[in-house]
């Protein structure tokens, strides 16, 4: 089982093509919010093309989208996959994710609430900054942003996940960043 994760693609048509390009084979694509709109503290992305993003989202099948800071209730009536506010707790392969963009409260209180929800990983956005680390059982994971990255290049994260041999309750993961521009795997 394979999961996409992209973030904060702010309406940039050819990031957001990017991305789907090398995730398509995953069988769950997650956008954790800041999907068509740059915000007031963004430059116009390269490529900026709402609609054309909008159209790209609305052939997709298999996405779960968590409302961000620069989306809209408008959005809501051009995208056909729900836009779900605040925390999509959902659970994928024996795994259990919490989806959260990552402006409404500080980190620490969302990885707690993570913590008490029996997540196994916390996916969060909006710092458009790449994260991938532990925090004692939780996995932390920010796959930085497609269109305006702040640390230098624009990326996707694939999550792998795979059941362990004769234990059906049990998988090991594997989760890459990805450099979106080269397809090359980004090392932190």
């Amino acid at each position: 089982m394979k999961i996409g994760v992209m973030s904060d693609t702010h309406g940039s048509l050819p990031y957001f093509e990017k991305a789907l390009d090398l995730l398509k084979d995953c069988d769950v694509l997650f956008h954790i919010g800041d999907v068509l709109y740059h915000g007031p503290r963004n430059d116009l992305p390269e490529g900026y093309n709402p609609k054309g993003v909008i159209k790209e989202i609305n052939n997709l099948d298999n996405i779960i989208i968590v409302r961000g800071n620069c989306d809209a209730d408008v959005d809501q009536m051009v995208i056909k996959h729900p836009i779900e506010d605040g925390y999509i707790l959902t659970e994928v392969g024996n795994v259990t994710f919490l989806l959260n963009h990552g402006y409404l409260e500080s980190k620490e209180e969302t990885i707690r609430q993570a913590k008490d929800k029996g997540a196994n990983v916390l996916i969060l956005g909006h710092t458009h900054v790449k994260e991938l680390y532990m925090d004692e059982d939780l996995v932390v994971l920010n796959p930085g942003s497609t269109s305006i990255p702040k640390d230098g290049s624009h990326s996707v994260a694939i999550i792998e996940i795979m059941p362990i041999e004769g234990n059906h309750h049990e998988v090991d993961m594997d989760i890459n960043l990805i450099d979106i521009n080269t397809g090359e795997i980004i090392e932190l």
